[in-house]
């Protein structure tokens, strides 16, 4: 299965210079926040695959704009041709904004999931805005990563962990992946990103 991650910036690739065959062999594509709402639209019209999404820190403009032909995976899981995803929304709380949360929150909106956490037998994909707590995330609050992600990661083992607001141009030692353990690869989607996952 071929997965197209996307967060943060627009790509003009994909956008301003989008030509027919751009998504040919994309299976999934999965939004990771702070993305302009038409743009995941326009992505949803020019492919056959779902276009599943995260909210970003800045994704207030959602509320009245959600986009179209697009399934928000916020606080739940979503199962494609029987992979197993995990959506989980937001960053660290840092001006009280509404899409802030902080780690108590966070915990418990995962404590929230566990039942079907549990009837589901876990997960293979972790879909978050931010990245985990000290697995390249930043030193200040806003891009600090959240404790129970990695919990979640220890836990559960999945395949992939795909996160953004880690903009790659923030620090040049940032990776695209990196492998988190021995059944954990952490996938950083700035821009766009495209990997194959194999069941």
């Amino acid at each position: 299965m071929k997965i197209l991650v996307l967060a943060d910036v627009e790509s003009k690739y994909l956008w301003d210079f989008y030509e027919e065959g751009r998504f040919d062999g994309i299976d999934l594509v999965i939004s990771c926040g702070d993305l302009k709402p038409h743009y995941l639209s326009f992505i949803a019209t020019y492919t056959k695959a779902p276009v599943l999404y995260v909210h970003g820190n800045h994704d207030e403009c959602y509320i009245d704009t959600p986009p179209e032909g697009c399934i928000c995976i916020d606080d739940m899981i979503y199962v494609h041709q029987g992979v197993r995803i995990l959506g989980l929304g937001g960053c660290m709380q840092y001006n009280y904004g509404t899409i802030q949360y902080t780690e108590r929150q966070m915990v418990h909106r995962v404590i929230k999931l566990l039942p079907r956490l549990l009837f589901r037998r876990g997960f293979d994909i972790l879909v978050t805005h931010a990245p985990a707590y000290q697995v390249n995330d930043g030193q200040d609050l806003p891009h600090t990563g959240f404790k129970v992600f990695r919990k979640l990661i220890d836990k559960f083992h999945p395949k992939y962990f795909l996160h953004g607001h880690m903009h790659l141009n923030y620090n040049h030692k940032l990776p695209r992946e990196y492998q988190y353990d021995e059944q954990t690869i952490v996938i950083n989607g700035y821009e766009k990103y495209t990997f194959d996952y194999e069941k």
